[in-house]
C-alpha cells in the first residue's frame, strides 16, 4: 500500500485530553479557606499534576466528603460526578488534565450554586457567566461573586451529606443533569472528534501491526504549542490555556 493511502494519525494530545496551567485563586471564602469555585463534571474525569505551592482539593460524592493534600509532585484525579473545590494554602500551581478535550469548555461543568439558581436555567447562566467585556477588576469581581455563591451551595451539600441526608446531593445531581442535557448531542460530536478518534487511531495501528504493515509510520507528526491565552479568569483560578484539540 502506498503510504499516502494510510490514515493520518490522531494529532491531538494523547488520549484526546485537554491541558491547562492553573494558579489557584487566593481569595478567602466565608469559611476562611482560600481557593476556587466548587463544581462538578458530568462526563469528564479530571486530574491535577501539582507543580508548586501547597493546598488541597476538597471532594464530595455520595460516599462522603474528603480533603486530599496537594504539594509539588502530587498527582490526583477523580471521575465524573465528583464535586471538587481547590483550596490554596500558599501559591498553589498545577497543571489540569481534562478528559474529553473541549467538553468542559462546552459546558460540562455545573457550579454548586444554591438550589433556587440551579432550578432556573436563565438565572443559573446569568450567575455563572463572566462579562464579555470589562477590565481586570470587573472580571475579578464577577468571578469572586460566582465563587462565593458556589461555596455557599457546596457548604450546604457537605453539611447535609455529613449529617446523613443524601437527598440534597441527589437533588443537585438531578438539577445539574437538567441544565446540561440539551448539550449532549453537541458533546457527542466533540467526543467523536477527540477521545473516540484517538482510541480509533490506536485500533487502526494495532490492526496494521498485526498485518505487518508499517506504512502508517510515514505519517508521524510533531506539534508544539505555547498557551493560546494567559491569565484567564477560570472557575478555580487564573488559567493559561492551550489549543490542543
Amino acid at each position: 500500500m502506498n503510504p499516502s493511502d494510510a490514515p493520518a494519525p490522531y494529532a491531538g494530545l494523547p488520549g484526546g485530553i485537554g491541558v491547562s496551567r492553573l494558579r489557584v485563586y487566593d481569595w478567602p471564602a466565608a469559611d476562611g479557606r482560600r481557593g476556587g469555585t466548587p463544581h462538578v463534571h458530568l462526563t469528564c474525569s479530571e486530574g491535577y499534576a501539582v507543580t508548586g505551592g501547597r493546598g488541597a482539593v476538597q471532594t464530595l460524592t455520595a460516599a462522603g466528603f474528603q480533603e486530599t493534600p496537594l504539594s509539588p509532585g502530587a498527582l490526583v484525579w477523580f471521575t465524573p460526578g465528583t464535586i471538587h473545590r481547590l483550596v490554596n494554602d500558599g501559591d498553589l500551581t498545577l497543571h489540569v488534565l481534562m478528559q474529553n478535550c473541549g467538553l468542559p469548555e462546552a459546558g460540562d461543568a455545573v457550579l454548586t450554586l444554591p438550589p433556587a439558581l440551579l432550578a432556573d436555567a436563565g438565572a443559573y447562566r446569568a450567575a455563572v457567566t463572566l462579562p464579555a467585556e470589562g477590565g481586570e477588576a470587573e472580571l475579578a469581581a464577577a468571578a469572586l461573586r460566582r465563587r462565593d455563591l458556589a461555596v455557599e451551595g457546596f457548604t450546604a451539600l457537605r453539611e447535609a451529606t455529613e449529617a446523613g441526608d443524601p437527598e440534597p446531593l441527589a437533588l443537585f445531581h438531578r438539577a445539574a443533569l437538567a441544565l446540561v442535557r440539551p448539550l449532549a448531542a453537541r458533546w457527542r460530536e466533540r467526543w467523536r472528534a477527540g477521545a473516540a478518534a484517538a482510541a480509533g487511531a490506536t485500533a487502526t495501528q494495532l490492526d496494521r501491526l498485526e498485518r505487518g504493515e508499517a506504512d502508517y509510520l510515514a505519517h508521524a507528526v510533531v506539534r508544539a504549542e505555547q498557551p493560546s491565552a494567559r491569565g484567564k479568569f477560570g472557575m478555580c483560578g487564573r488559567l493559561d490555556v492551550y489549543d490542543v484539540a
